[in-house]
């Protein structure tokens, strides 16, 4: 597999998340499709989402390029072929997951207690009192660059111990950005419930409306272990 062919296809993974998060975001702003299943009542402010659009945009195409760039040069550390033994790339998934999200969970609790990174990062993200799927991505650029690491770091965690199926990194980026969406969606929780640990968007929609607590993002195991549980 070419260095355009993984190129391609990373930037597919990550273009036809957004689009779903900008359909599911107009379902949720403008139709009453899932008005019964909303976690906060509150009205959305009329023109919110074009008026937060242009910074979405802007760190979306930001992203594209920094991984366009990073995967030209760097492209080499993945295995293309699909591994023989296909519970490599579960294994990989979870490897990945867990080092992202102990670094998301050590960055966001940063951009709290940091009253400077609080005031003029982090609070871009926070302006989202009630977010919508979209509204994952907003927020301020350096923000998202440092949160982005994490994943960075579970893949030189694996490259380091055996080979790095490029099928975990593609099937890890899509459900990075499916659970993204449904943290910051403001709609119920449907199927995490039923899974052990995984973050639920009730707990992350409380962070937002609080603007404190439930920092980690994938799993809710961070919080329970550093006493920041916040609760309705």
């Amino acid at each position: 597999m070419s260095t355009n062919t993984i190129i391609l296809i990373t930037l597919l993974v990550f273009i036809s998340g957004n689009i779903v998060a900008f359909l599911y975001s107009w379902l949720v702003l403008y139709t009453d499709t899932f008005k019964n299943l909303r976690i906060q009542k509150a009205k959305y402010k009329p023109g919110i989402f074009f008026k937060r659009l242009p910074l979405i945009l802007l760190n979306i195409t930001l992203i594209l390029t920094v991984t366009a760039v990073s995967l030209y040069f760097f492209s080499d550390i993945f295995e293309t072929d699909f591994p023989q033994q296909w519970w490599l790339i579960p294994a990989q998934i979870l490897i990945i997951a867990f080092v992202d999200d102990i670094w998301f969970y050590t960055a966001h609790w940063l951009l709290h207690a940091n009253k400077f990174l609080l005031r003029h990062i982090h609070s871009v993200h926070h302006r989202a009192v009630h977010p919508h799927p979209l509204e994952y991505m907003y927020e301020h650029p350096l923000e998202w660059m440092a949160g982005s690491l994490g994943v960075a770091l579970g893949l030189v965690v694996i490259s380091l111990i055996m080979p790095l199926s490029i099928y975990a990194f593609w099937i890890y980026g899509a459900l990075r950005n499916l659970h993204e969406m449904n943290l910051h969606s403001g709609i119920k929780s449907v199927i995490n419930p039923y899974i052990p640990f995984l973050k639920n968007a009730e707990d992350h929609d409380l962070h937002h409306s609080r603007s404190k607590g439930n920092y980690a993002s994938m799993f809710n195991i961070w919080d329970r272990v550093f006493g920041t549980v916040i609760k309705h």
